[in-house]
């Protein structure tokens, strides 16, 4: 695979042999983000389950205390006075059906975060095929299937994320921009990473944080000891 000259500079930067603190990690993603553009930092963190198994899924949603620092889009589907509260709470999108059939036939997607209140579920299940496989399907386990839209609209807006295992029994996950700094960082990380062990399922055995890595959208991996994280 082809790197660019900024990448190759970027990983001179990492000692390979080393697990760094979290706030080191993400001090050396910073200044291995050469891009044009302010980049994402992101963590993937292995852990030691199997997500084969119903009882070791880890799936969940967390408010970062300093958000993502990217503009969410929110679509509703409510009906009614929670129509009316999305709306206030700064929804861009609330509708029934006719957001159904938006999607469905004109393959609409301009949108980040799906909410609904929990009598739409049988209007929303149409679209499982179609939101399942894009990890948009509103779920009571990430807070976005609520009788309470309102308050959902706020924290996606705030900047909350949802982490969950991927196949591999990975999580990945913003944890906001290069801009941020190593602070603001540093207290994001912290927050999923809290969330995460939180969330640890009883029947996880052995060592359940196996290996986690922070890295910017263009930039390389930095390894965070995993040791510290629990």
């Amino acid at each position: 695979m082809h790197r660019g000259k900024k990448y190759l500079e970027s990983v001179k930067l990492i000692d390979k042999s080393k697990q760094y603190e979290a706030n080191e990690a993400l001090e050396t993603v910073i200044k291995g983000a050469t891009a044009k553009f302010d980049e994402t930092v992101e963590v993937h963190v292995k852990l030691g389950v199997d997500s084969r198994h119903a009882d070791q899924q880890v799936r969940g949603a967390i408010v970062l205390p300093h958000g993502t620092g990217k503009t969410v889009r929110v679509l509703v589907f409510a009906k009614g006075d929670k129509a009316e509260a999305a709306r206030a709470a700064g929804a861009e999108y609330v509708g029934e059906m006719d957001m159904v059939e938006k999607i469905q036939k004109e393959n609409w997607f301009e949108f980040d975060v799906v909410i609904a209140s929990p009598d739409m579920m049988g209007v929303v299940g149409r679209l499982g095929r179609v939101l399942g496989p894009k990890g948009l399907m509103p779920n009571p386990k990430a807070g976005t299937v609520t009788p309470d839209v309102a308050r959902a609209v706020t924290e996606a807006k705030a900047g909350k994320i949802e982490y969950r295992l991927d196949k591999t029994n990975i999580i990945h996950c913003p944890i906001g921009k290069v801009s941020f700094g190593v602070e603001k960082l540093t207290d994001n990380f912290n927050t999923l990473l809290g969330a995460i062990i939180k969330a640890k399922p009883a029947a996880a055995k052995g060592q359940y944080v196996r290996s986690c890595t922070v890295a910017s959208t263009m930039g390389p991996g930095v390894k965070v000891s995993p040791a510290k994280l629990g």
